[in-house]
C-alpha cells in the first residue's frame, strides 16, 4: 500500500520546552499520588522554609500563562515578600507597547566614572547589598581605561579615588539587549528570550541556574545568585515587575532589563535619571524623531565587540 503525502511529509511538531517542571511532572506520574511526590522532594522544595513551592516548580512557562494564572503568581510573590521581609510590594506584569523598540546610547566623552548609575541600578532593581556584592552584583560595570586604549582586558573595574582621573576615560558596560542574542540561544529551557520591544528578559520562576547564558554573553552582563540576596527591608523597592526588579531567589541568573517596569510606563531607566553629566540617552528606535535616532544619525557611534555579531541595542558615541 502506498503511503499518502501526509505520511511522507508529516507536519513538524514545535520543540517542547524542557525544564525542572517537565521533569517533575514526569516524576509525579510514576508515584502513587501528589502527596508522595511532595514527600520525596521535600528536601529540594524546602516547603517549611517557604523558599519554593511545588506550585512554583510546576508553573507554566511565562509565555503560556493566562491572565488568571499570572495574577495568582503575582499575589503569591507579594505574599512571599511580605512574609520574608515584612514589606508590602506591588508586583506588576506590564506588557510591551506596540511601535516601540528600546535602545540606549552612552557618551564616552561625558562619562566621568562616578558609578552613580551602578548604585541607582542596584537600588531600583533590588540587587544584593552585601559588601562583597557592591560591584559584583551590579548590572552595570564601569571600566576605567587609559585614554586612547580600546583593550578592555587592560581596564580596571575596581578603581578607587576621585574621578575622573587625568589621562583616563570611563566605559559603563551592561546588557546590550542584542537583536541576535547568544544568551537566549544558549538557554536549554527557554527561560530567557527577547520581548517585542527588544528587551531580553528572564523568567526567574523558570530559570534552572545552569549559567549557560552567562558563558554565552560577550558583555559579562549576567549575574548568578550563589546565595539568597542580602537586602534589608528598608532598602527594598516595593514597585516591582515580574520580568524585571522583583526579588530574585538563590540559584538563578539575573540581568538588566532597561528597567522595563519603568520604561514601559513611559519613564526613563533609573541609571539615566541619576547621571550627573547627561551621558546617557534612551529612547525608541522606531520613532524617527527620537533622541536615540538623532545620536545614531549625527554622532560618531561605536559598537562594543561588533565582530561578535550580536547586533546590540546599546551604543557608545563621542560628542
Amino acid at each position: 500500500m502506498t503511503a499518502n503525502s501526509s505520511d511522507k511529509h508529516p507536519t513538524p511538531r514545535p520543540p517542547r520546552r524542557i525544564g525542572r517542571r517537565t521533569f517533575l511532572k514526569g516524576t509525579g506520574a510514576t508515584m502513587v499520588g501528589i502527596a508522595g511526590l511532595v514527600t520525596a522532594l521535600k528536601p529540594l522544595l524546602s516547603l517549611e522554609r517557604g523558599e519554593i513551592t511545588l506550585s512554583d516548580l510546576l508553573q507554566k512557562h511565562y509565555q503560556e500563562l493566562g491572565p488568571e494564572d499570572m495574577q495568582r503568581i503575582l499575589h503569591s510573590l507579594e505574599r512571599k515578600t511580605q512574609k520574608d521581609y515584612g514589606v508590602t510590594s506591588t508586583i506588576s506584569d506590564t506588557k510591551p507597547q506596540e511601535g516601540i523598540e528600546f535602545a540606549y546610547a552612552l557618551s564616552l566623552s561625558k562619562c566621568v566614572g562616578c558609578r552613580r548609575c551602578a548604585h541607582a541600578c542596584m537600588a531600583e532593581n533590588n540587587q544584593s547589598r552585601d559588601a562583597a556584592d557592591d560591584i559584583e552584583m551590579s548590572y552595570i560595570r564601569v571600566l576605567e581605561l587609559d585614554k586612547g586604549a580600546i583593550n578592555l582586558e587592560a581596564s580596571d573595574q575596581y578603581y578607587e579615588g576621585e574621578v575622573p582621573q587625568k589621562g583616563k576615560y570611563y566605559m559603563p558596560v551592561q546588557c546590550h539587549q542584542c537583536k541576535d542574542s547568544p544568551c537566549t540561544k544558549a538557554c536549554p529551557v527557554e527561560a530567557t528570550w527577547m520581548e517585542p520591544d527588544g528587551v531580553v528578559v528572564v523568567d526567574y520562576n523558570w530559570c534552572i541556574g545552569c549559567r549557560y547564558c552567562m558563558a554565552a554573553c560577550p558583555y559579562d552582563a549576567r549575574r548568578f545568585n550563589w546565595k539568597k540576596p542580602t537586602i534589608s527591608p528598608e532598602a527594598i523597592n516595593p514597585n516591582q515587575g515580574y520580568l524585571s526588579n522583583r526579588l530574585r531567589p538563590q540559584g538563578v541568573v539575573e540581568k538588566c532589563t532597561f528597567c522595563l517596569h519603568r520604561t514601559r510606563e513611559g519613564k526613563y531607566p533609573a541609571c539615566l535619571e541619576v547621571c550627573p553629566t547627561g551621558a546617557r540617552v534612551f529612547g525608541n528606535l522606531l520613532d524617527p524623531d527620537s533622541e536615540i535616532n538623532y545620536i545614531l544619525q549625527n554622532k560618531r557611534v561605536y559598537i562594543l565587540k561588533e565582530d561578535a555579531g550580536t547586533v546590540p541595542r546599546f551604543y557608545y558615541f563621542f560628542d
